[in-house]
């Protein structure tokens, strides 16, 4: 039996559930009896069945006897859904074929150990760092309690992300922009600085048929968004949260009556402190952020060790031009062992742009300092 093609079939149902299951992972489930795959499922939305479940419920036949490949170990805990190592050793499945463990503490081997007592033969790890990607967001917020924080930029060849008089549109083209609308749909909440909001008036929505809208979050320090911006205008259908350390309350109440949440938080030095941004997300229980700011936001959010992963967009263009804006602004390091480093790359072309995708490299503290 191919362990492998049929673990790519569950990954790719696994990626079926991007943008509805956060918290929870991105799962797959492929039954395969006598050769022939009898059932398949995912996890489709939050609250909702899991992958084998479904895969279980949608068997032609019996699956006694039936090899089934999941692309993470299957839980074995009460929560909106039964167990699924019950419903796998009920079902009389021969054979369980897994991705990735899960490093859910009320999980984390117990699934796999349950089964093996069921005398249900458990094999690990096949397409292990595949099954493990579509989960990154989800091993990060389950080991850390902290949202995962993608930072996306587009650039030209020479770093810039907007000419010196500020314009910006487009830098990349259609298909390049038509990749960040599925960011938008796969992480949680979107954020950016009061600065965007005022030069560009965006609306941060999910532009794909059937996607999802991320949540909204502005750091807007002393609350200077314009009450008329489309982000306000639209907090009603979409939500949408101001970080501030202000507490003007006539702004405030405003804010509030067009639907707007405002959370009031300390500040470091001039700006509110990000790392408390990012830890009042989490307390929502939102599980991974895409950082679409500005240059100084995106130094903010690196300086307080925060950023999980950089999506980058290089477009084939030179703007030039000593004041023209960079993605990374702020102070930066005063030294080169200083840099923020990144590992793993993952190039891409899209038409003409380049797509690069990096991890944040995980490095002992006497490897490198942070200013």
């Amino acid at each position: 039996m191919d362990f492998e093609f049929f673990m790519h079939r569950a990954i790719e149902l696994a990626k079926k559930g991007t943008g509805y299951v956060n918290p929870n992972p991105l799962v797959g489930a492929v039954i395969v009896k006598n050769g022939k795959v009898i059932g398949e499922g995912y996890h489709e939305k939050y609250g909702q069945l899991h992958a084998e479940r479904n895969a279980l419920a949608n068997c032609i036949e019996s699956a006694e006897g039936a090899t089934i490949f999941v692309t993470l170990e299957p839980c074995c805990h009460y929560g909106k859904t039964p167990p699924c190592t019950e419903a796998i050793i009920e079902s009389k499945i021969a054979k369980v074929v897994i991705g990735s463990k899960d490093p859910n503490p009320k999980v984390a081997g117990k699934g796999i150990e349950i089964l093996k007592n069921a005398g249900i033969e458990v094999i690990e790890g096949i397409l292990k760092e595949e099954c493990d990607k579509i989960n990154d967001v989800f091993f990060h917020y389950i080991s850390t309690n902290m949202p995962f924080v993608a930072m996306k930029y587009a650039m030209t060849m020479d770093g810039k992300i907007a000419t010196y008089t500020g314009k910006s549109q487009w830098i990349t083209g259609e298909k390049a922009r038509q990749t960040v609308q599925e960011s938008r749909n796969r992480y949680s909440a979107i954020m950016v600085g009061v600065g965007t909001v005022c030069k560009d008036d965006p609306l941060l929505t999910c532009r794909i048929e059937g996607g999802r809208n991320p949540i909204r979050v502005v750091c807007d320090t002393n609350l200077s968004i314009p009450l008329a911006s489309k982000i306000v205008q639209t907090a009603k259908d979409i939500p949408t949260i101001i970080a501030c350390s202000s507490s003007e309350k006539e702004k405030i109440t405003s804010l509030q009556n067009y639907g707007c949440q405002v959370a009031i938080l300390p500040k470091d030095g001039k700006h509110v402190n990000i790392m408390e941004v990012i830890k009042f997300l989490a307390d929502k229980k939102i599980d991974s952020v895409l950082l679409e700011g500005g240059g100084e936001l995106n130094f903010s959010v690196l300086k307080s060790g925060l950023v999980s992963k950089a999506e980058v967009y290089i477009a084939p263009k030179i703007f030039g031009g000593r004041d023209a804006k960079t993605a990374v602004e702020g102070n930066g390091v005063e030294e080169v062992d200083m840099a923020y480093y990144f590992e793993k790359p993952m190039v891409t072309m899209i038409d003409s742009d380049v797509f690069l995708e990096y991890y944040k490299k995980e490095v002992k503290a006497d490897v490198y300092r942070h200013s």
